[in-house]
């Protein structure tokens, strides 16, 4: 049978490479409102318990190449910690707590709690988030004008100056269709702007619309029923760490998330199955194994991973640890942070943590 990943389909699978860069920076959900309401946007907004069409490219996969469905899994059963969501932080004099997988998205199936997690979450005397930056709408433009090089270019630089014409007027109609007048973000950074283009319309939409995405919501439930709130990073942090990347990798994401179309909705639908499912583990052996890509494609993406992910781990631990002494804390992080040899479980396992998986 002919395989269902064929060439014109390997730029979906870049571009869900692009949607998860961007899905680990939580903070992202405020710039798209932000750039929304920089537009005037008024598109009809969804019911909020809307579920944004699309197909599960990894069922077809499995249907149609299970060659390959069986490589990407046994790739991700040998990924440490890839399976799970919810883990348990036990540590000598202190009380339990509980790390959690979050993904930063308005879908309802994402911000609706499995029964463990619930549980966890009403319970615990303190909730710990990413940023608490992103509550406070003066603390996050505050952070933006402080470094505004990070976000945009202070040259006489402008997005369509680094585009062929082609992509140039791809750009300007994406842009369009989600109300955003092209005009008003030309001087722009590109990792701004693929926020607008990799997230599918829905998703924008629910957002304009006041719906909260995952973390954010945990955070205000929190705060209304009188449990403390902190966070690990600030802004400043997540903006660094995005910006130091090439700017290459960035305008290839932008191109390349742009001739997904109206497929962008596929992304979304693998990416919330995924999530789901707690196979946080498989993501990545998918894109190795679907789009192989060449050396600097590969490179890359290393670069990404170690940047935007194992680093920030790092820095996660070191801020958390002073929390979770207090003791039962629901701590809320991006799900790509979690497995792996580098990522936050072994870490709170090598800082003397015993870290086990909540079914």
């Amino acid at each position: 049978m002919k395989r269902v990943i064929a060439i014109a389909d390997r730029t979906a699978f870049a571009s869900l490479k692009l949607l998860v860069a961007l899905n680990v920076l939580f903070f992202l959900s405020f710039l798209v409102i932000a750039l929304l309401a920089a537009g005037q946007a008024r598109a009809e907004t969804p019911r909020t318990d809307q579920v944004c069409a699309g197909a599960d490219m990894l069922s077809a996969l499995q249907k149609d190449d299970p060659a390959a469905y069986r490589k990407i899994e046994t790739e991700a059963a040998a990924t440490p910690n890839g399976k799970g969501l919810l883990w348990k932080l036990e540590k000598a004099g202190e009380r339990p707590s509980f790390l959690f997988g979050t993904m930063h998205m308005t879908d309802p199936r994402v911000t609706t709690l499995p029964p463990a997690a619930q549980k966890a979450f009403d319970a615990a005397d303190t909730v710990v988030i990413e940023t608490t930056e992103v509550l406070d709408k003066q603390k996050m433009m505050a952070a933006f004008l402080k470094e505004p090089e990070l976000m945009m270019f202070t040259d006489s630089t402008t997005l369509s100056s680094l585009l062929s014409p082609d992509d140039a007027a791809a750009v300007n109609k994406a842009l369009d269709a989600r109300g955003i007048p092209p005009a008003s973000v030309a001087k722009m950074k590109p990792w701004m702007l693929s926020t607008m283009v990799a997230l599918p319309a829905c998703e924008l939409a629910r957002q304009a619309g006041g719906t909260l995405v995952l973390d954010i919501k945990l955070a205000e439930d929190a705060r209304a029923s009188g449990k403390a709130v902190d966070g690990l990073e600030t802004v400043a942090d997540q903006l660094r760490a995005m910006a130091s990347l090439p700017l290459a990798f960035h305008m290839k994401g932008l191109v390349d998330t742009l001739k997904l179309g109206d497929r962008v909705n596929d992304v979304n639908e693998t990416m919330i199955v995924l999530y789901q499912r707690g196979d946080t583990g498989m993501l990545w052996p998918l894109f190795r194994a679907v789009l192989p890509g060449d050396e600097d494609d590969s490179a890359s993406y290393a670069a990404f991973e170690e940047i935007m992910i194992t680093s920030r781990n790092k820095v996660m631990i070191d801020h958390a640890r002073p929390i979770l002494a207090k003791g039962n804390v629901f701590m809320a992080v991006g799900a790509l942070h979690l497995p792996g040899a580098e990522g936050l479980v072994e870490d709170f396992r090598k800082a003397g943590y015993t870290v086990t998986a909540v079914d």
